[in-house]
This record gives structure tokens, C-alpha cells and sequence, in this order.
């Protein structure tokens, strides 16, 4: 499928009304394309996605079709949750990477701050802090 993520796709329902959706993502399943949209009409963010598969039509163009087969929509739920659970994982892991460099940059002002004592005990901060 030649989209890319945030692309707009207006789907007609059975009652011939047009319904604007963002394209959230494209995957894969055994060989077979499916792509991921999201309500742009619906302002809750609790409105769940909708998958469906990418077909060609007799022009070669791309189409979207309802997953009827039960089967089908387990392997692609499931791949979706494995999807979702990654992109969550690495999520999680800029998050610490991004806490861990504050730290060291944290540690590393620190240092910049501690004070030097010669040998007669005077201080020597290298802090502009006042005393």
C-alpha cells in the first residue's frame, strides 16, 4: 500500500455516507496487507481502530475490504496487540533512556559544584551559588 502513516482515507458505509479515517498503520499478515485507521470524526480517544484488509482491484489499485473470516481476524488482532505491545516496549525504553541521561547530566552539575579544601582548610567552591 502506498500511504503513509497520518494519510486521510474516506470510506463510504452501506448507507452511501463518506466517513473520514487517518491512516494509523500498514502491516503484514501471511503475505496478505492490512492497514490500520483511526475516526477522525469522532473526538474520544477511546474510539478503538478498525482493521481491514488491502486488496487490489481489477485496475491495480489499492481497496479496502471488511475481514469476514474468523480466523483471519484472530491472526490479525493478535499481530496488531504484538505491534501495539512493541511500540509500548519501545516507548517505555526512550522513556528510561531519556531519565538516565538527566541523571548523569544531574551527577555531572554536581561535580561541576563541589568545593575544593587546600591544605590550610580553606574552601574553594567552584558553585556561584551565594554562601
Amino acid at each position: 500500500m502506498e500511504r503513509e502513516e497520518g494519510d486521510l482515507v474516506v470510506l463510504t458505509d452501506e448507507n452511501g455516507e463518506e466517513h473520514e479515517f487517518e491512516l494509523v498503520d500498514v502491516f503484514e499478515v501471511e503475505g496478505r496487507e492490512y492497514a490500520v485507521l483511526a475516526s477522525t470524526e469522532d473526538a474520544d480517544d477511546d474510539e478503538e481502530a478498525i482493521v481491514l484488509r488491502v486488496e487490489k482491484d481489477a485496475d491495480g489499485n489499492d481497496q479496502l475490504v471488511d475481514i469476514e473470516d474468523d480466523d483471519e481476524w484472530e491472526k490479525v488482532a493478535a499481530r496488531w496487540d504484538e505491534i501495539l505491545e512493541d511500540e509500548a516496549s519501545l516507548e517505555w525504553d526512550e522513556d528510561e533512556d531519556e531519565d538516565e541521561d538527566e541523571e548523569e547530566e544531574g551527577e555531572e552539575a554536581e561535580d561541576d559544584e563541589e568545593s575544593d579544601v587546600d591544605e590550610d582548610g580553606d574552601e574553594h567552591g567552584h558553585s556561584h551559588r551565594g554562601r
